[in-house]
C-alpha cells in the first residue's frame, strides 16, 4: 500500500504526549538524549511534567513536537509499516526531512533549536495573532484581508473549508468581525504570533544564516513541499527553501491534492493530535487516514493496514 507519513505543526503538543511510545521504542533512548544535549534541556522530563501554557511557547512546542512525531516514526517503523513519501506542516517539514533522510538526527535536532529560537524572537518582536477561517472561499479570505487596516494575510490553507489568517493582532480581530458578518465562523489560535507571513522575515534570514552550512542530503523518497503544494524537486538550496517556508503560506491543500493525484493509498500521521487525519478526511472523502501517537492509536493502524 502507498503510504505518505505526515507530521504535524505548532499547536498539537499536550502535556505527556510521546510517553506511550517511548516505552515500547529501543530508539526512544537516543532520541531523548540527542535532543536534550542540543536543546539544553531534558526532554523527556519537559514532555512530561510542563503544563500546556509552558509547552504552547514556541522554543519548548517545537522541539517538543518533533521529539513525539520522531518516537511515532520509530514505533512504526519498528513495527514494519513502511511509506514511500513524506511531508509535514510547517514545523511538520523538519520531521519530514528526517523521516526521508535529508537530516539526521544531531542535525535535525540542531536545526529545531535554531528555528524554534529565531522565530520566538521574531515573534517577541512584532506580536502578531492567527485564526482559522471556517467555510468561507480563498477569493474572499483574501479580499478581507486587503480590506482590514494593518496587515493580515492568509497563513495555511489547510483544507477547502478551512483557511488560516495571520498578521497584526487588531487586524486579525477586525477580520474577524468582518466574516461574522457573512455569517463564516472564525476562532482564534492560541498563538501570540503571525507565523507563516512576512512578520518572521527577520527569523527566515536569522535561520537562513544559520544553517547555511548544514549537510543536507537529496531525500530516499518523495517529498511533499507546503511552499509550493507539491512535490519538491530540488534540494539545492535547502537554506533558502526552508528561510522562505518561514514566512510563506502553507499549502497544505494542493500538496494534498498533489499526493492523491500521485495514487498514495494512505495517510499516516505521526506525532501528537489528529489535525492532519482530520484535514484528509475532510479533504477526501472515505480517505485512509490514521494516526499514531500512543500505544492504542499504533494498535489501530497496525489492524487498519492488516485490514
Amino acid at each position: 500500500m502507498k503510504t505518505v507519513f505526515l507530521f504535524s505543526g505548532q499547536g498539537s503538543q499536550y502535556p505527556g504526549m510521546g510517553a506511550e511510545l517511548a516505552e515500547k521504542s529501543s530508539a526512544a533512548k537516543r532520541i531523548y538524549e540527542c535532543g536534550s544535549d542540543i536543546m539544553g534541556f531534558d526532554l523527556a522530563k519537559k514532555l512530561s511534567d510542563s503544563t500546556p501554557e509552558e509547552l504552547a511557547k514556541t522554543r519548548l512546542s517545537q522541539p517538543a513536537i518533533f521529539t513525539t512525531s520522531l518516537l511515532a516514526l520509530a514505533a512504526a517503523r519498528e513495527n514494519g509499516i513502511e511509506n514511500c513519501a513524506v511531508a509535514g506542516h510547517s514545523l511538520g517539514e523538519y520531521a519530514a526531512m528526517y523521516a526521508s533522510g535529508m537530516l539526521g538526527l544531531e542535525d535535525a535536532f540542531k536545526a529545531i533549536k535554531l528555528r524554534s529560537e529565531a522565530m520566538a524572537k521574531a515573534a517577541e518582536a512584532t506580536g502578531g495573532a492567527m485564526a482559522a477561517i471556517i467555510g468561507s472561499d480563498n477569493e474572499t479570505i483574501a479580499k478581507i484581508c486587503e480590506e482590514v487596516n494593518g496587515f493580515c494575510a492568509p497563513a495555511n490553507y489547510n483544507s477547502p473549508q478551512q483557511t488560516v489568517i495571520a498578521g497584526e493582532a487588531a487586524a486579525i480581530d477586525e477580520a474577524l468581525a468582518k466574516f461574522a458578518e457573512l455569517g463564516k465562523r472564525g476562532v482564534k489560535l492560541a498563538v501570540s504570533a503571525a507565523f507563516h507571513t512576512k512578520l518572521m522575515n527577520s527569523a527566515a534570514d536569522e535561520f537562513k544564516a544559520a544553517v547555511a552550512g548544514f549537510p543536507f542530503k537529496t531525500p530516499d523518497c518523495d517529498f511533499y513541499s507546503n511552499l509550493y503544494g507539491k512535490k519538491l524537486e530540488d534540494f539545492s538550496d535547502m537554506p533558502s527553501y526552508l528561510a522562505a517556508h518561514i514566512c510563506s503560506p502553507v499549502k497544505f491543500t494542493d500538496e494534498l491534492e498533489a499526493m492523491n493525484n500521485s495514487g498514495i493509498e494512505a495517510y499516516m500521521e505521526l506525532g501528537p493530535g489528529k489535525v492532519l487525519t482530520g484535514l484528509v478526511k475532510k479533504t477526501f472523502r472515505g480517505a485512509n487516514a490514521m494516526q499514531i501517537e500512543n500505544a492504542e492509536t499504533l494498535e489501530k493502524a497496525l489492524a487498519a493496514l492488516k485490514g
